[in-house]
């Protein structure tokens, strides 16, 4: 009885090789597809949100509806910020207790140069600032009253940190003896005619 003889493939024809070929070229297309496609959503967080653009977008205020002495807080970046139509006698007091202040003529790189002023504004009637206490970052309150029993005799009026006792003017310039080491921030902000602020944008702009 004869051995059968072994089987030998034959070598791959012309259809195997096409067929490999086809084989390779979609799996480094699906590859690659893969690739694009986790890579369109890390760029796209990349690219700054909705939300980041509005909060980094310059706040127009309304002027109109302030009354002097009167304040109105508005976000701006995420941060609460004060603009405070201030009254004659307000603007008065500021020249009053210098000696009390720690930095009275705004030394301090806390300000726009058009606000390193002992106002620390454009116009003397309008102040603008960040309503953030420089010491830990609590939120001072307004208390425009003068000498309350609370504050003592020497209180000219201004803003009042509950957290831990620090105190500002009506410019937001900060007293001596307080934990705070700064004056309240001034944001940038600029004029569009007497009736509209824009917190955000920098320079006087138009005041009339």
């Amino acid at each position: 009885m004869s051995t059968p003889e072994p089987i030998i493939p034959a070598p791959p024809g012309e259809p195997e090789l096409a067929r490999r070929k086809l084989l390779l070229a979609s799996t480094v297309g699906l590859g690659t597809a893969g690739l694009v496609l986790t890579a369109v959503p890390f760029v796209a967080s990349l690219e700054p949100s909705e939300r980041a653009l509005a909060e980094a977008a310059p706040v127009a205020v309304d002027l109109a509806g302030i009354a002097p002495g009167a304040l109105r807080t508005v976000a701006w970046r995420g941060m609460p910020v004060w603009v405070l139509h201030r009254t004659p006698a307000m603007l008065a007091s500021l020249g009053r207790h210098d000696a009390l202040l720690l930095d009275p003529q705004s030394a301090a790189d806390q300000q726009p140069v058009y606000a390193r002023n002992r106002d620390r504004s454009i116009v003397p009637a309008w102040f603008v600032a960040v309503a953030i206490c420089t010491h830990l970052g609590c939120s001072p309150v307004f208390r425009p009253d003068a000498a309350p029993a609370d504050l003592g005799p020497d209180w000219p009026g201004g803003f009042y940190c509950p957290c831990h006792g620090s105190r500002y003017d009506l410019a937001g310039r900060v007293f001596q003896n307080v934990p705070a080491p700064l004056n309240l921030l001034v944001p940038p902000y600029a004029f569009h005619g007497p009736g509209r602020l824009v917190i955000g944008e920098d320079g006087p702009g138009k005041l009339a």
